[in-house]
């Protein structure tokens, strides 16, 4: 007794930790199934005990146990929140969907097969009212099958639904359940504490053509296109026996005084069928077998017969009759030779007997009626009229065919003619694939290509293949065909090769190059154009010169003034000091500087001629780039190196006016 009241003491604070847990009221599936690589959505909803208390911690083990020791409970943490009511969406897989008042979802996501076991919701209450809520996952390889579910019976025309059922379905992995039978299907999901599944319903019409076929769910994963898993069920359709038809069991034809068997058969019946019916002039004769036998048949009268098993079902009446159809059909063909393009064949429809006499005939070419007739000429055969032929002749009774005349037409090659692939040209580099093609009876057995130059290019298979193909290969090929019967040759067809982006870049290049060498050529060619233009302009004003022409040395000094009075000035340019030559010119007096004291002429003004003209000089200059002649106007625009200087008067007084003799100095550089 002490024994037991201390082990009750013992049990207290476990207990007493969850003495109000015996209240929590927690719903949710009791197992939750997934494959490896999908998610599993928990729905979960708690009520705690007591008014207004509300969630303060959650952790998610897997696999937890109840540790004695620490009385508490361990295992792999999926999920805890580290402050009190603050529930993060998202740890890891495991996402919480829930609120702390009422809803406990949770979303894992994704799951493998190793989250098989069991999962603990344990919960704790703001008055630290505690709980631990197990719940069991099922994590499988592969996705399972579903499971379909059909009416206890089916009977023919009846409007049947089929249930295609699966135990899974999350949010965060999509799903489709398809059937392989048409109809209207109508899938549901469902997300809720008492279930978690997918489930498609198929409604058609039950047709006796669907008893013993396969009715097969598929489990369809639209994201990898692929059927994960699928359900397949055989289909028991109630239905009279169909298509029911009497069979004559006799070869025909039947003849005057031959046994007639007769023969009741049908396509499906479900259930089996147990009995037959024969209907003969009108007698109906019930539990029979399914076969008849009439002796020495000497008339013609309708028989029928039914196959009974619930239901019953008649077949159509069948006559019968002594009389036959066509026998012994067959083609004949003139002449019996090999036949070439262009001969003249003649084909006949020939039978042994019919009954009664009055027969058509008629002509099939590969399947398709050609015409009316007995014979089929052709006067000058084509390779297009080969074929397989068919003769047919009919009478009341029925038809007969002949077996298929194969008729063979030999020919030369015809219509050659070369394809080329790629068929817009072919940039260089690349492989170009030229076919000879066209059609021979027999077969072309020797070909030959030939190139723009029509020679031959020793190449004789049907294809030319130009690998890589360079810009020397463009031109224009054919080709010739050769059988046992004649050759042939195509029409030329040209091959494009387009230049690739390194050769036009290179050969852009180039064209830069050469033009800007011409521009050059041409703007050095404008140059001695005006240089030899200078030239012969200088050499015309010397030929034209009176003589008077004279060369100074350059003295490389600036000169120094001269008295006033008729003197001679020298020009200077100190620019141009090492390339100038000097001109003494010779200025004439005017009254007022004749008479100034000291106006004594410049000595380098004494050795001039008596005979120049004192009024005025001009002066031609030949002058460089730069220079400072004083009033340089040019009056030849297109030569720049040739001026005209008036030289002015220096001294004191009025300018003389210049008389209209003139002397003009050419200045020789």
């Amino acid at each position: 007794m002490h024994l037991l009241g201390l082990s009750l003491l013992l049990l207290v604070p476990e207990y007493l930790a969850f003495a109000d847990s015996a209240s929590w009221t927690v719903n949710h599936p009791k197992t939750l199934y997934a494959w490896n690589g999908t998610c599993i959505w928990i729905p979960c909803s708690y009520k705690i005990p007591g008014t207004g208390h509300t969630l303060e911690n959650l952790t998610v083990y897997h696999n937890f146990e109840y540790d004695k020791r620490t009385r508490d409970y361990t295992g792999t943490v999926l999920y805890k929140n580290q402050k009190a009511k603050e529930f993060p969406s998202r740890q890891e897989r495991v996402q919480f969907l829930g609120n702390d008042r009422n809803n406990c979802t949770l979303l894992i996501s994704p799951v493998n097969v190793n989250d098989t076991g069991k999962l603990g919701l344990r919960m704790t209450s703001v008055d630290n009212n505690k709980w631990l809520e197990a719940i069991s996952l099922n994590v499988s390889e592969r996705a399972p099958p579903p499971l379909i579910q059909l009416p206890s019976e089916i009977q023919e025309l009846q409007e049947v639904t089929a249930s295609c059922f699966l135990n899974f379905s999350c949010s965060g992995y999509k799903i489709h359940l398809q059937w392989s039978l048409e109809g209207h299907a109508n899938t549901l999901t469902f997300l809720n504490v008492e279930s978690v599944s997918t489930e498609s319903r198929l409604t058609f019409r039950a047709q006796w053509i669907h008893h013993g076929k396969n009715l097969t769910c598929q489990l369809w994963d639209p994201t990898q296109q692929q059927v994960l898993s699928e359900e397949t069920v055989g289909l028991d359709v109630k239905h009279p026996p169909q298509e029911v038809i009497t069979v004559i069991q006799n070869s025909a034809p039947i003849r005057e005084g031959d046994s007639v068997s007769l023969y009741c058969t049908y396509n499906s019946s479900y259930p089996r069928v147990t009995h037959y019916s024969w209907n003969i002039v009108g007698f109906r004769d019930h539990l029979q077998p399914a076969w008849l036998m009439i002796q020495k048949v000497a008339w013609n009268r309708a028989i029928q017969c039914s196959a009974c098993n619930k239901w019953c079902s008649w077949s159509p009446s069948v006559n019968l009759d002594v009389h036959y159809a066509p026998k012994d059909v067959r083609v004949l063909i003139s002449p019996p030779t090999e036949i070439h393009s262009g001969y003249r064949v003649l084909l006949q429809c020939d039978f042994s007997s019919s009954r009664p006499t009055d027969v058509h005939f008629f002509w099939k070419k590969n399947g398709i009626p050609l015409k009316e007739g007995r014979d089929l000429r052709f006067e000058a055969i084509t390779p297009e009229d080969a074929g397989s032929y068919h003769c047919l002749v009919n009478n009341s009774i029925g038809q007969t065919t002949s077996q298929a005349w194969e008729l063979r037409v030999l020919y030369a090659p015809r219509g050659l003619h070369v394809s080329i692939s790629p068929k817009d040209g072919v940039v260089e580099g690349k492989t170009a694939v030229l076919s000879c093609e066209g059609d021979a009876n027999p077969p072309i057995f020797q070909y030959t290509w030939f190139d723009w130059n029509n020679q031959d290019i020793h190449h004789y298979h049907q294809t030319l293949k130009l690998d890589p193909v360079t810009v020397q290969h463009s031109g224009a090929y054919w080709c010739q065909g050769v059988n046992q019967l004649g050759r042939n040759h195509s029409p030329p067809s040209t091959l494009t090769v387009h230049y690739s982006a390194a050769t036009i870049s290179r050969r852009a290049a180039m064209g830069v190059g050469f033009f800007l060498a011409i521009l050059l050529l041409a703007i050095w060619g404008v140059k001695l154009r005006q240089t030899w233009k200078r030239i012969r302009s200088q050499q015309g004003f010397q030929e034209n010169s009176n003589g008077q022409s004279f060369f100074v040395r350059n003295i490389k000094a600036r000169r120094t003034p001269q008295a006033e009075g008729p003197h001679s000035l020298g020009c200077y340019n100190p620019v141009m000091e090492d390339t100038i030559s000097y001109a003494t010119l010779h200025f004439p007096l005017s009254e007022t500087n004749a008479q100034r004291p000291g106006g004594a002429r410049n000595p380098e003004a004494r050795g001039l001629s008596p005979n120049r003209d004192d009024t005025v000089t001009y002066s031609v200059v030949q002058r460089r780039q730069v220079g400072d002649y004083e009033n340089v106007t040019p009056e030849v625009l297109e030569d720049e190196g040739i001026h005209y200087s008036e030289l002015i008067h220096f001294g004191v007084g009025e300018r003389p006016v210049a008389p209209e003799g003139v002397d003009y100095v050419t200045l020789k550089h």
